[in-house]
């Protein structure tokens, strides 16, 4: 479920660098005509985390891929618990030297979540981590800001709150 009416434009690539082997990135983007492209997962990356998913996208066979539908909007505990889930396991595969894509439908907030609490588990503070991934992906990334209160208050805290709302 994505939330429309931010007015967010596509990105200007599929994906983009945020730290060292750490890829930030959506479905679709503005190829250099300024159309709308299809962002092909192959295997330029060994994990692959996608918060959205389309038929046709990605990735390889053979790549490591793990899958759950995030709404881009309120989560259940259960969307936060996976999500901290998949940034303890990239955190981990990058520590391996593995080469991670954590991409959503845009590549903008479900994904800036993930990459965001990704580099906070490798020392980054939460300011730094929203910075660097506006700075290498876009201005619009984590344009959510649901999702910034989330990192904000940190993933745990937010995942018991969620919890007392049910």
């Amino acid at each position: 479920m994505r939330t429309k009416g931010r007015g967010a434009p596509d990105a200007n690539s599929p994906w983009d660098e945020i730290v060292t082997r750490l890829w930030m990135g959506g479905h679709h983007y503005r190829g250099q005509a300024g159309t709308r492209q299809p962002a092909v997962a192959g295997t330029e990356f060994e994990l692959v985390i996608s918060l959205y998913r389309r038929d046709g996208h990605g990735p390889a066979a053979g790549v490591e891929h793990h899958y759950a539908e995030t709404p881009d909007g309120p989560l259940h505990p259960d969307h936060i618990d996976w999500i901290c889930r998949m940034a303890d396991l990239a955190t981990e595969a990058l520590s391996e030297g593995r080469r991670v894509l954590v991409r959503c439908h845009s590549g903008y907030n479900r994904s800036g979540l993930v990459v965001a609490q990704t580099l906070i588990n490798m020392g980054y503070s939460t300011d730094d981590a929203i910075f660097l991934i506006r700075y290498r992906r876009s201005r619009w990334a984590l344009n959510n800001p649901l999702f910034v209160d989330y990192l904000n208050t940190g993933l745990d805290v937010a995942r018991l709150l969620t919890g007392l709302e049910a």
